[in-house]
């Protein structure tokens, strides 16, 4: 009998069992691993933290034909045992995360009954063995998150009864074997993060059975075969981050059932074909960073599900259609940096559920349409570097980060309300935060009214004052602008309502994010000794979870501040891609939401003056390559003295400067991180106790399985619970950020019944059982 089962890893593991459900295996196990009899059959002790030596019994087991030991860091001392690769019944073979070296012996191919072989998470190396074509029952091989290198052996040709094969985040090489297109029982195959080069083989057409196909990030070259469009079945299709060059082909309008396409970060070039309409399914269109060309096709319309479509960083040229408005799911709709004319449809205001809108780097012209003031999702917006003219429409405070650089926008201010909005058009408060918005370079009329300011007085051989602590002290200007081909757009890896940040790597070799600030012609002639003296104070800060600021440049042409680069970019893009979002576990999501309470303490209460950051957000938490969590953008704060009170800017619930606005703003981040998506919908819910039929399972991120380990879960209703306390309506009724820190500081705690009956009411009102856990059982699992 085979009874499958969720591990606290989120894993799905599968048991056999003899007879009616009884136990299938008569055991004894010590601390020095595995002691079995000889009549075991099947032997399953995934997470159970067995340790040791591990396995000079295991050649007794003649008759063994079920072993799962996974998630047993540590058992296997070294490589695999070979007694162990003897056990010749064995059907099912579950050593990951195990914590085995070396290289999978040939003798793997002894094992002709195995149907399922998963030596995942692991630290293996060398080739794949030829003799893998051997296991012709094989199933299921996962061998993931390993070291394993080499070529992709044909003889996995062999293996017509595969269904399913995991090899990514390995360092294979070489060409994809053609004979990979024998595996007609196929459903998934994930070959991404290696280092294969070469040419899809066409013959990937002949595996119908295919679900999933996933060969991004490797070093592929030439064009995606036609036979692509054969795979009927297909609901996800990841080929992006090669080399992939020539047309998108026309057949790939035939996979009616795809969900996901992406296949940015390539040199893919050619129109996009009208034939991508026939994809009525597909959620996620990712096309970016190509060499696409034409007009963007009207059918695209047709395309009703979609939630992220991004075709910017190509050479589109023409209008945008007006179809686009047929697309209500949208959540983010970028087109930066293009080729594209025309108007911006008045029907992009149809966009109900767009947060991101990205327009920048393009020859449009005419007005901005009043219909993107009334879109309430909306948290970024970038005109920038177009042609537009008229009115900035009303409202548009409402937008966080909101970038017109560079166009040649009328701005009027009506009488401000008594309420702070500074356009007069909001009826409460708390409805207009008054973001930031930055108009750079919109008044050309005012730059010949006041002379541009020369500061001879500080002027240096290579530019103006530029420093860097940490690092190399002085730099010359020349330096920077070389690095970045003067601030060339294929640097730019971000871009915000300050500034565009860009990725440099200085003389030394250290690679860094240069933030390029919007700069006005006409400034304060106190402005440069007082931005100077701010920054010389923030590069005092220094926190394991802060992203470093290691200087600045003031220069006639511009003005930077050099940063700590973060190689996983920010948490907002990761939470919105699937494969990015499924790769950041539960437990490395509340390390991420804990690392931010921690850092947000320490400019609140260990920073003199404290520091209120006042604008955080998922965009402005960074990952490196580890998924550590890092707060940004602490550089653009204001500092807050402790008398101060008056000041307004953009909060929510109240337009006086306060840490309480950083609580409130950390609680949205912690949803959005346990969420997988911007909380927006239950915040507008939350005016009053939630509905104690919503259950905390019904709001976590669906990219992964629910937590069952009671620990795991009992740090995401730790997290979920101060969240509901931080976005509190009444500012003084929030936690200080030093309360939520020590909280993540003092020992955890299990949750007493499981996720799936936990409702939201319970957590709004802290009505939780908990069960106290050793610290060394802590260690241990979480």
């Amino acid at each position: 009998m085979l009874r499958r089962w969720t591990t606290g890893n989120g894993v799905v593991k599968e048991r056999r069992t003899t007879g009616s459900g009884g136990a299938s295996m008569s055991s004894s196990y010590g601390s020095g691993g595995c002691s079995a009899v000889v009549e075991a059959t099947a032997a399953a002790l995934a997470g159970f933290g067995v340790g040791g030596g591990g396995g000079q019994q295991e050649g007794t087991l003649s008759k063994l034909y079920y072993l799962d030991l996974s998630y047993n860091f540590n058992l296997i001392d070294g490589v695999l045992p070979p007694t162990l690769l003897n056990l010749t019944k064995l059907i099912y073979l579950d050593l990951s995360a195990t914590n085995i070296t070396g290289s999978i012996p040939s003798s793997i191919g002894h094992l002709s009954k195995l149907a399922y072989l998963y030596l995942y998470s692991n630290q293996l190396n060398g080739p794949i063995p030829h003799e893998i074509g051997e296991l012709k029952n094989l199933v299921g091989l996962k061998l993931f998150l390993n070291n394993l290198n080499g070529p992709i052996p044909p003889s996995i040709g062999h293996l017509s009864n595969l269904t399913y094969s995991f090899l990514q985040s390995n360092n294979f090489s070489g060409s994809i074997p053609s004979s990979i297109g024998n595996l007609s029982a196929l459903t998934y195959l994930s070959f991404n993060f290696n280092n294969l080069s070469g040419y899809i083989p066409p013959e990937i057409g002949n595996l119908k059975s295919l679900v999933e196909l996933d060969m991004s990030s490797n070093m592929l070259t030439s064009s995606i075969p036609s036979s692509i469009g054969n795979l009927s079945k297909l609901t996800y299709l990841y080929l992006y981050s090669n080399q992939l060059n020539g047309p998108i082909p026309h057949e790939i309008g035939k996979l009616k059932n795809l969900v996901g396409l992406k296949l940015f970060l390539n040199n893919l070039n050619g129109p996009i074909r009208p034939s991508i309409g026939n994809l009525s399914v597909l959620t996620n269109l990712l096309l970016y960073a190509n060499q696409l060309s034409g007009y963007i096709p009207p059918e695209i319309g047709n395309l009703m599900s979609l939630v992220v479509l991004n075709l910017s960083l190509n050479n589109l040229d023409g209008p945008i259609p007006p179809v686009i408005g047929n697309l209500s799911s949208l959540d983010l709709f970028s087109l930066n940096s293009n080729q594209l004319s025309g108007s911006i449809p008045l029907e992009i205001g149809n966009l109900c559920n767009l947060e991101y809108l990205g327009l920048g780097r393009n020859n449009l012209f005419g007005t901005i349409p009043n219909g993107l003031a009334y879109l309430p999702p909306l948290k970024y917006l970038d005109l920038s570097h177009n042609n537009l003219t008229g009115k900035i429409p009303d409202c548009l405070c409402l937008v966080t980060t909101l970038n017109l650089s560079f166009n040649h926008l009328e701005f009027q201010i009506s009488n401000r309300s008594p309420n702070g909005c500074p356009y007069n058009i909001c009826d409460k408060a708390n409805s207009c935060p008054y973001n930031s918005i930055d108009f750079s370079y919109t008044f050309p009329s005012m730059a010949n009214k006041t002379p541009k300011i020369q500061s001879e007085d500080r002027a240096m051989k290579h530019g103006d004052f530029f420093s860097i602590w940490n690092n190399d002290g002085r730099i010359a200007y020349e330096d920077i602008i070389k690095a970045t081909n003067d601030f060339d757009i294929k640097y730019c890896i971000g871009t915000g309502g300050y500034g565009n940040v860009y990725r440099s790597q200085l003389p030394s070799g250290k690679v860094v994010a240069l933030k390029k600030l919007h700069r006005l012609e006409a400034e304060d002639p106190a402005f440069d000794l007082c931005f100077r003296n701010e920054v010389q104070v923030l590069t005092n800060v220094r926190h394991k979870s802060i992203v470093k600021l290691y200087g600045f440049c003031l220069h006639q042409r511009c003005m930077f501040l050099v940063y700590e680069y973060m190689e996983k970019g920010s948490l907002f893009c990761a939470l919105r891609f699937d494969v990015e979002a499924s790769k950041i576990g539960w437990t490395q999501r509340v390390k991420i939401v804990e690392a931010t309470a921690h850092a947000l303490s320490y400019l609140h209460h260990y920073c003199t003056p404290p520091i209120v950051h006042l604008d955080i957000s998922s965009n402005k938490i960074l990952l490196n390559t580890q998924l550590e969590a890092f707060v940004a953008d602490f550089g653009t704060a204001r500092l807050l003295h402790p008398d101060s009170s008056n000041l307004t800017v953009q909060l929510a619930y109240t337009m006086v400067v306060t840490e309480k606005c950083d609580v409130y703003s950390f609680g949205v981040v912690a949803l959005e991180t346990i969420m997988g998506r911007h909380p927006g919908d239950l915040l507008s819910s939350l005016s009053s106790p939630p509905s104690e039929n919503i259950m905390v399972t019904d709001v976590l991120d669906p990219c992964l399985p629910p937590p069952t380990n009671p620990i795991v879960a009992g740090n995401i209703v730790l997290v979920a619970t101060m969240a509901f306390a931080c976005i509190c309506h009444k500012p003084k009724s929030r936690p200080t950020m030093l309360h939520l820190s020590q909280e993540f500081l003092s020992q955890r705690k299990a949750l007493a019944a499981p996720l799936h009956s936990v409702s939201l009411l319970q957590l709004w009102n802290q009505k939780m059982n908990f069960v106290q856990i050793p610290d060394e059982v802590m260690s241990a699992q979480v």
